[in-house]
């Protein structure tokens, strides 16, 4: 059986991100009061009392400029919420916030949206779809709520 990662944003991104945003503006982190903010670095949710920050982020642009890939109209930034200094990093066992309803996008290798899928709670086969699609590179998992962007899948090797 096929599995699939979720891959959280890049440790060198990650730094990044905390001196400059995808917008161009400086991080400025808060302490978490209430706990719950979806976290990129490490793929969970915050606890009440961490330093955090919300800021703007690219996937797709950062993706491109590995790739070659043309994005256009598919260029995107928004938010997402990440410790404010290094932290551990993810457990990357199992598919991080997905007690909810979530929905996968399907990107071709030029940055284009093939579709998409709601899930509700069986991930794998999700993701088996997606990549069943040979012009499928790379699948996106966001939240239904606001759409925001929470990890990347692809095909492990």
């Amino acid at each position: 059986m096929t599995t699939y990662t979720a891959r959280p944003i890049e440790p060198a991104v990650l730094k990044e991100l905390r001196t400059t945003d995808d917008a161009g503006r400086p991080m400025n982190p808060f302490t978490d009061r209430e706990g719950g903010a979806p976290l990129r670095c490490c793929l969970r949710r915050s606890a009440p009392g961490e330093r955090i920050a919300l800021v703007s982020y690219a996937p797709l642009r950062r993706w491109a400029a590995r790739t070659g890939a043309a994005l256009g109209a598919y260029d995107e930034q928004g938010p997402v919420f990440l410790h404010a200094d290094e932290c551990e990093g993810p457990d990357l066992r199992g598919h991080p916030f997905s007690n909810a309803h979530r929905t996968v996008r399907r990107y071709s290798r030029e940055g284009h949206i093939l579709g998409g899928r709601l899930v509700e709670e069986d991930f794998e086969a999700a993701f088996a779809e997606a990549f069943a699609d040979p012009a499928v590179t790379l699948v996106h998992v966001r939240a239904v709520e606001y759409g925001c962007f929470l990890y990347e899948v692809r095909r492990d090797r």
